[in-house]
């Protein structure tokens, strides 16, 4: 084993989740044994997160607590430092940055005295329902210390590290900061599939009077589906044959095929009991093509827009005859575009405030931007932020209170921050045309929410979503923030130490602060303390808040004052 500087104790203050709603302060948490595979990491901040209290909630009903069921051989389960699948107590806390203290004598990828901040989904060590994760079946970051496990946090295909080096200069909060921010620059910057699925299993469904049309050309270069199942006559069943080149099954009908086994599935037809049908027949990540020959639907259509989110499900269309034309509509990205007007709806809370801040800092120019909630007090919040940030750049800024004013115009990009499934049919009907629809919140994957399917087509509208992050997200965003572009300081609220977190927690479940809390673990004995609170409770250290935005230079006036 070697270790760095720290004098590692024997017991440490930790906050632990024992059952659903259950958490408790520990204040004598053993220490775990440096094993041959173990990274022992102080922990310097962690960011709180609503997804803590999914975990809080749901506990080993969350999906992401469930015992690793591939991705790593059984025997090695037993081994890992930190794992706590099912009913084992849990640390909350995935949004962290950690110097490593200590290391096991097989480490080979980390050293200590490093200084990371961790990417939390370990995406190839899957659960039954979702993957293994930081902070869900490991224990997070709510503790001074937390010990991981090397062949948990190296890619075992790419060897690349998701604990990533984070530089000295930053302050430990805009370090911690950087894992939200980054699951919003995912959602910009995950690249889109634009074409069937290469070697994937696609549907074909036509109704009569329908003829089907281009399924080759759709596939391009990209390699063409492996398998393909139809539901049509024996004469479109032909042309569906001898468009893809592959060999197609015939089917009755659409009822009796498995749900969510279909990377594709391409409709040709307006029937709207036929889509709804065939809603629950894709697969994750898979693409519904909608082609009606110029026909309407008619009706608002039960679309699954939870599953946008969760599922990574898209739906495209065209008016036209071609199934080319709607893969083509496609997006590379879900990148903001020069001229976008963009309306960000419930832009207020934490992770709005980051989509507002990240629209504002991109560069893109010509873009407008209008930030929408219905909590007055928090939209003040935002305008301090996020107007001086607007002004410097010479991006046109607004906030609106959609209960007292209407939005202005159509936007051509809609972010969704609240988990309300009729928002999504409302972006649809309000947006422009060529509207991009960000399915940010976490919409109950199940839920379910009528569409107007002939807007969308006509419009080309195109809604995505993604969860998560993944390295090459953090790394961009820890790009910027070393560049200058971005500060992710702008999102902090409040800061505590450890006797303050599951009174920070309430206040996340709550909704009570705008922004985000970090918690400083080693600043045991420091409850929650409001930045707007500073003056009163610590006016050194909020005489170095820069236009009352935390620094670097408050945080270490922070550790000055109630660090002893």
């Amino acid at each position: 084993m070697s270790a760095g500087q720290d004098r590692i104790p024997t017991t440490q203050y930790a906050v632990q989740l024992t059952g659903p709603g259950r958490l408790t302060l520990n204040r004598n948490k053993p220490l775990p044994p440096v094993g041959p595979y173990t990274i022992l990491a102080r922990v310097e901040a962690v960011g709180l997160c609503f997804s803590d209290l999914k975990m809080l909630k749901q506990f080993a009903a969350h999906p992401r607590k469930g015992e690793i069921v591939s991705g790593l051989p059984g025997e090695v389960l037993g081994e890992l430092a930190g794992y706590v699948p099912g009913d084992l107590p849990t640390v909350p806390g995935h949004e962290a940055v950690c110097r490593i203290v200590a290391v096991g004598g097989r480490v080979s990828s980390h050293k200590a005295g490093e200084r990371v901040i961790v990417q939390t989904d370990y995406r190839s060590l899957r659960t039954a329902g979702s993957n293994a994760a930081f902070g869900y079946n490991f224990e997070g970051a709510l503790q001074e210390y937390v010990a991981m496990d090397e062949r948990v946090v190296v890619d075992a295909e790419t060897g690349e590290r998701f604990l990533i080096p984070a530089g000295e200069d930053l302050s430990a909060s805009a370090a911690c900061l950087v894992e939200p921010w980054a699951c919003v620059e995912d959602s910009y910057a995950s690249p889109e599939r634009r074409s069937p699925q290469s070697g994937g299993n696609m549907l074909v469904v036509a109704e009569l009077g329908h003829g089907i049309e281009g399924l080759s050309e759709a596939c391009g270069s990209g390699g063409k589906p492996a398998e393909v199942v139809a539901v049509c006559t024996a004469a479109q069943e032909s042309d569906a044959a001898r468009d893809l080149g592959v060999p197609v099954t015939r089917a009755a009908d659409a009822a009796g095929l498995p749900a969510e086994a279909f990377d594709d599935i391409v409709y040709f037809g307006e029937r709207k009991e036929t889509i709804e049908a065939l809603n629950d027949k894709l697969a994750q990540r898979g693409i519904m093509n909608i082609v009606t020959r110029g026909r309407r639907i008619g009706h608002s259509v039960s679309v699954g827009v939870g599953r946008v989110h969760y599922g990574l499900t898209r739906w495209i269309g065209t008016h036209g005859h071609s199934a080319a034309e709607s893969y083509r509509s496609i997006p590379a990205t879900g990148e903001i575009r020069p001229g976008e007007k963009i309306l960000v709806v419930g832009a207020a809370g934490p992770m709005g405030q980051m989509h507002v801040i990240r629209c504002i800092t991109s560069g893109v120019p010509g873009i407008e931007i209008t930030a929408a909630d219905v909590d007055d007090a928090r939209l003040a919040a935002l305008e301090r932020k996020a107007g001086p940030l607007a002004k410097a750049r010479g991006v046109k800024f607004l906030v609106v209170n959609p209960q007292k004013e209407p939005s202005p115009g159509a936007a051509s990009y809609v972010a969704i921050m609240a988990p309300v499934p009729s928002l999504v049919a409302r972006a649809v009907n309000d947006g422009g045309e060529g509207c991009l629809v960000n399915v940010f919140a976490g919409i109950p994957a199940a839920a379910r929410e009528p569409v107007d399917l002939d807007a969308y087509i006509a419009k080309r509208c195109f809604m995505f979503g993604t969860s998560g992050s993944v390295v090459r997200d953090m790394k961009i965003v820890l790009a910027k923030i070393e560049s200058g572009q971005l500060d992710t300081n702008t999102s902090v609220d409040a800061v505590c130490g450890m006797e303050g977190a599951i009174e920070a927690l309430a206040a996340v479940e709550r909704r009570t602060l705008s922004g985000k809390i970090v918690v400083y673990p080693a600043l045991r004995g420091l409850g929650l303390v409001p930045l707007a609170d500073l003056r009163e409770r610590a006016p050194s250290v909020a005489a170095k808040l820069n236009r009352d935005v935390w620094t670097k230079e408050a945080e270490e006036e922070l550790y000055r004052v109630f660090g002893r």
